[in-house]
């Protein structure tokens, strides 16, 4: 049990917000981060799939995510992106000398809000069972181009089904969890799943390595857009590492992941990182 606490702390740890595997928090207690994540790419996978150069594109978001036990089965979970900033760089020809100016917008970024029910706890496999709405808070069409997105101007629900393994006797756990994301306002919808393993190292570090896929269902008229993370019809399939250290028996601590995209569509094509703090009441 003492190892315990710390792979649960871990489940937190990923740079996808919903990754926590099946693992539900106790009434009155809770897990917080504050989270930079960016993306800095000059390439894109375009609706076929394939890597084209574009001009290069940053986007940067700061999130808060939060979960708190309200009973010993049910939490209820948010993720708010406090700043989001998409930057397009200025471009310059170099045979002709003449430049294309930059372009950026900053807002708050979409909000995603929701509850989790753990249908199995306190077993070496737990199971539990969520739906997310995402709020459109973000903005859809700012800059000067009002072509820059922090957020894709919908709402959506997704249902989610998680699970989690406590590889006993060693520190060490495993995670999956598949979802159907519905989304509204002519963008397809989505199949999402996820799988994470992670080991804790002397009580005080905790490696994972992870891959998560999202698959669109090509049933939506919304357009896609030209660059960015908020288009409709994007897919991807990541992997990624992840480092954290955890502090005082695991109540705080802070981690480092990067996401690597082996494949994709209507997305950037570049690695996303994060760096995080995290405390656990």
């Amino acid at each position: 049990m003492k190892y315990l606490l710390s792979l649960i702390i871990g489940l937190a740890l990923s740079a996808n917000c919903l990754a926590g595997g099946g693992w539900t928090s106790k009434k009155g207690h809770g897990y917080f981060k504050l989270e930079e994540r960016w993306i800095i790419a000059n390439q894109f996978f375009d609706k076929e799939g394939n890597i084209v150069p574009i001009t290069t594109s940053s986007i940067y978001l700061t999130n808060f995510y939060g979960e708190y036990g309200i009973t010993d089965r049910i939490d209820i979970i948010g993720t708010v992106p406090l700043i989001a900033r998409n930057v397009l760089n200025e471009r310059q020809f170099t045979l002709s000398g003449r430049t294309e100016p930059g372009d950026a917008v900053t807002s708050l970024g979409d909000m995603l809000v929701g509850a989790k029910y753990g249908i199995i706890q306190d077993k070496a496999f737990v199971l539990a069972a969520g739906v997310y709405f995402g709020l459109p808070t973000g903005n859809p069409g700012g800059g000067n181009t009002m072509l820059l997105q922090t957020g894709d101007g919908e709402f959506n629900q997704l249902l989610r089904l998680e699970g989690g393994v406590s590889l006993h006797p060693i520190p060490a756990y495993a995670t999956f969890g598949v979802g159907f994301n519905n989304r509204t306002k002519g963008f397809s919808e989505e199949l999402h799943y996820n799988a994470e393993i992670g080991c804790t190292i002397k009580e005080r570090v905790l490696v994972s390595a992870m891959i998560r896929n999202v698959s669109s269902f090509f049933n939506g008229d919304a357009p896609d857009a030209v660059n960015g993370i908020f288009s409709n019809n994007t897919e991807y399939f990541a992997y990624g590492p992840q480092v954290a250290y955890l502090h005082k028996g695991g109540k705080m601590g802070a981690s480092v992941a990067v996401d690597y995209a082996l494949s994709g569509k209507n997305v950037l094509a570049r690695p996303a990182w994060s760096v995080g703090i995290f405390f656990k009441p």
